[in-house]
């Protein structure tokens, strides 16, 4: 969140697929947010309404794309200055994680932004862990310390202060907009839970470093700041718990009201124009979807109402279906618990 609150309107973001305050920041909605998750073909939002792009599944593939989208920031700037015009100071930055790091697409990103002087910012935030990999076996000197083998600026930032993070990231995206090159950016914090729902961390980590780190969490600490150097009191807490509350309600209550994603748009649209391994696999889709029709014929009704076992599951959805302000009443979680340094 420090880095999203140091971002202009003109900047643009690529993420991976965990920069859910950042995308709140941007304006995203949490309608628009949400509908990823759920498997939505058209689901997720504009870049160009937000200058930040959808998210990005495959490790590292965003890379290259936000360097590109910085190449092209310095030629129009550049072509604005030919014609006499001034072009609005701008720059791009990427999310990933430590384990993406050492994924070729960012060592040819980085290669590519280093030669062609990119404004763009790498920002990693280093988690120590790549699911059961710890961050020692992938790399034997600091993330930071790669930008000067390419050729440019690399800072580390404690991760778990958010002030701290700002800072840093102030600094290196003016640095990239005043046309000065890229600059990486390693923010050091901790996985504290589970990678997934199928790991078991206790079989890696050990509990004293779990220990050490949970007190460093980021949101005690501003809490602690904000006690202590502001003189915030319980009430003001109480009031951001409040609100948390309701806007988790409310976006829990608007993926249960969405309905399943409609099964033809899977193959409708990897194509422009329909493939016959394509249509292969859809005709191969449509007669397994048939199968649980014809288990279910002869099913009582109660049986017809058990969630997720109807006869027609994944063929009768019309898409996403949502009120039409679903998420009215949702306190702006862009302000919420915002101190002035913040601003």
């Amino acid at each position: 969140m420090g880095s999203a609150r140091a971002l202009r309107p003109a900047d643009h973001v690529f993420p991976t697929y965990r920069e859910h305050a950042v995308a709140i920041e941007r304006g995203v909605e949490p309608a628009e947010l949400l509908t990823v998750f759920r498997g939505h073909s058209a689901g997720g939002w504009k870049p160009s309404e937000h200058h930040m792009n959808v998210y990005s599944i495959v490790l590292g593939c965003q890379v290259p794309h936000a360097v590109g989208y910085a190449m092209g920031i310095d030629l129009d700037r550049r072509a604005a200055e030919a014609e006499g015009r001034e072009a609005e100071p701008a720059a791009a930055v990427v999310y990933f994680g430590d384990g993406t790091s050492t994924q070729g697409e960012v060592h040819e990103g980085m290669v590519f932004a280093a030669s062609y002087d990119a404004p763009v910012v790498f920002f990693v935030q280093n988690n120590q862990w790549a699911i059961s990999v710890p961050f020692s076996t992938q790399s034997r000197v600091p993330l930071a310390e790669r930008a000067a083998g390419y050729g440019f600026e690399g800072l580390r930032v404690d991760g778990n202060d958010v002030l701290a993070v700002l800072a840093a990231s102030r600094y290196a995206l003016e640095k990239a907009r005043a046309g000065q090159g890229p600059v990486l950016v390693e923010a050091e914090t901790y996985r504290l839970g589970a990678h997934t729902t199928a790991d078991d961390p206790t079989k890696y980590r050990q509990r004293e470093d779990e220990s050490r780190w949970s007190a460093l969490d980021p949101l005690l600490r501003l809490e602690a700041h904000l006690r202590e150097a502001h003189g915030t009191g319980d009430d003001f807490f109480a009031e951001v718990a409040a609100d948390a509350q309701v806007f988790a309600d409310q976006a829990r209550a608007l993926v249960l009201a969405m309905d399943p994603p409609e099964f033809e748009d899977f193959f409708d649209r990897p194509y422009a124009e329909r493939h016959s391994l394509v249509e292969e696999e859809r005709a191969w889709y449509a007669a397994y979807q048939a199968g649980f029709a014809d288990d279910t014929d002869d099913d009582t009704d109660d049986t017809d109402d058990d969630a997720g076992t109807g006869p027609d599951r994944g063929t009768q959805a019309s898409g996403l279906t949502v009120a039409a302000d679903p998420v009215a009443g949702v306190p702006d979680a862009r302000t919420a618990g915002t101190e002035e340094d913040l601003a």
